[in-house]
């Protein structure tokens, strides 16, 4: 996936600026008033031109730069102290000296309001780079009048920004309701696609509710094949009566040009976001505390004898967090919160963002095999700073350490299953806080680790030596006793494969299906 926007090193910026200003009418309307463009929309199902509809519109829809200082620390001079590093002084920005260059963003927004409210994606006006500092703002209008612009809210997780330039009597476009919209329905895409200025395209709706997998609360989109280019994030999609039911956001695509795969953010998700912004309110999300493993596939719910599709894998629990003290467990398959059913389409990080902080939610899960009732406290969502800081990623050392094998003190004495009857083709031990600090694992994580990995079994190439196994189809296991009981259990079971959770290094657990041997 890629943002449709665009940002260089350098712009070359062609043609005049004009001065003409936009007269406002005594009574003045949005764009797109009902009975403004209605005459002149295209009829339903063989459109002749957009040209009277585009005529009213385009005026509304507003070009974004940002000017941006990018600080890179570059190399050291790697001939330093040798007789080649006089010829070679300018290398490496003067022995790994930051270096500051300038860089701008490109992108598109429409205005809301008369009085200079515009919409515009979060990554148009973010920091486009490691290091990078927005210094400006400049929202440039049809008629080539510019303007700088105050942020006045700004979301990540929705991808939406409010800005505010100081003019009046501006032409303005309004919301359209969204979720009206069908598959198969016109739509028109206007942006700044490239820098080129004021661009329209024209396609169908290919799908709504469209979920990418890039994951959190706002991953639903529309989908439409109408040309999306680098440039069009933040401009506005409209249907035929000119509403906007859309903000144009990301694109689908191998070479960063358009293939006829674009996405935008319904407006039934934007409004309501855009609205909290004009009121000077805050975005508060619902919080439990846990990390997610995925939905029920094929092989999970091979593993673990559920239909697929239907939920989705709770991979950690945040100790002490909301979910924690609701009795949720590592393991457990999420199907239903507050009666409603966690789906690929409905996935679980949506259904608790938008649950009010503060409040109680009633969770169904499935445990072992059997449904199980809990509710929990929601929290309010940390920022991304905060969540990052929580994960705490990183990878695992890539093996045992000096006290590989050996006996700390705390072992309790179970050993490590045979190789030549292991289960699922490896072998392990239990986890000593010896052996997480040899192989880079938090002392906290429970589990047996793995010693040994037969070549022949499908554990090969998916798991490796020092992966932590925390849980078996959603059964915590601490010995190697505990971990070759509920694989023989699965396996007198019927069950082909069995569901690892598995721990590495200090990344995030993750769920792995295993074939039973």
């Amino acid at each position: 996936m890629r943002y449709a926007y665009a940002i260089t090193s350098a712009l070359l910026l062609g043609g005049a600026t004009a001065t003409l200003a936009l007269q406002p009418s005594a009574a003045q309307q949005a764009q797109n008033e009902p009975g403004a463009i209605q005459a002149s929309a295209p009829r339903a199902g063989a459109p002749m031109s957009f040209a009277d509809m585009v005529a009213k519109l385009q005026p509304a829809v507003v070009n974004i730069s940002t000017k941006q200082t990018i600080v890179q620390r570059q190399p050291a001079n790697p001939f330093s102290g040798t007789p080649f590093g006089e010829l070679f002084g300018g290398m490496g920005g003067q022995g790994g000296a930051p270096v500051k260059r300038e860089g701008q963003s490109l992108g598109s927004g429409f205005l809301i309001s008369p009085d200079g409210y515009v919409v515009t994606n979060n990554h148009v006006i973010a920091p486009g780079a490691e290091g990078a500092t927005v210094n400006s703002i400049t929202v440039t209008l049809s008629n080539n009048k510019e303007y700088t612009a105050k942020v006045i809210g700004k979301d990540q997780d929705s991808d939406l920004a409010l800005l505010k330039i100081d003019a009046a009597g501006l032409p303005f476009v309004k919301w359209g309701d969204s979720s009206r919209a069908r598959v198969g329905d016109w739509v028109l895409a206007i942006g700044e696609p490239f820098g080129l200025g004021g661009t329209v395209t024209a396609g169908i709706i290919s799908a709504i509710n469209r979920v990418t997998g890039q994951g959190g609360a706002y991953d639903q989109f529309i989908q439409t094949d109408a040309s999306i280019n680098q440039g069009n994030s933040g401009g506005p999609m409209f249907d035929l009566n000119g509403n906007v039911i859309g903000v144009n956001s990301q694109i689908f695509s191998q070479s960063g040009g358009n293939i006829g795969i674009g996405f935008a953010i319904p407006a039934a998700t934007a409004k309501p976001i855009i609205e909290t912004f004009m009121k000077g309110g805050k975005i508060t999300r619902g919080y439990i505390g846990v990390s997610i493993g995925g939905g029920v596939n094929d092989d999970a719910a091979a593993a673990l004898g559920i239909p697929k599709n239907q939920g989705e894998l709770i991979a950690r629990v945040e100790p002490n967090g909301p979910a924690a003290k609701g009795g949720l467990r590592a393991g457990d398959v999420v199907t239903k919160i507050n009666g409603q059913q966690v789906t690929p389409d409905q996935t679980l990080t949506r259904l608790v963002s938008n649950l009010q902080p503060g409040t109680t939610a009633r969770f169904e899960v499935l445990r072992n095999g059997q449904p199980v009732s809990l509710t929990v406290q929601v929290a309010t969502r940390p920022s991304n700073d905060q969540l990052r800081a929580l994960a705490n990623g990183g990878e695992d050392s890539g093996g045992f350490g000096p006290n590989d094998g050996q006996d700390d003190g705390s072992d309790d004495g179970d050993g490590v299953t045979q190789g030549s009857t292991a289960p699922l083709g490896i072998t392990v031990q239990a986890l000593t806080p010896g052996i997480a600090r040899a192989i880079g694992v938090d002392t906290s994580v429970q589990g047996v680790v793995i010693a040994t990995v037969d070549q022949s079994s499908d554990a090969n190439g998916k798991l490796r030596r020092t992966d932590v196994i925390q849980a078996v189809n959603g059964v915590p296991v601490r010995t190697a006793a505990d971990f070759a009981r509920v694989v023989a259990q699965a396996k007198a079971a019927g069950r082909p494969q069995v569901l690892l959770l598995v721990q590495r290094g200090r990344g995030a657990p993750a769920f792995l299906a295993v074939k039973v041997k």
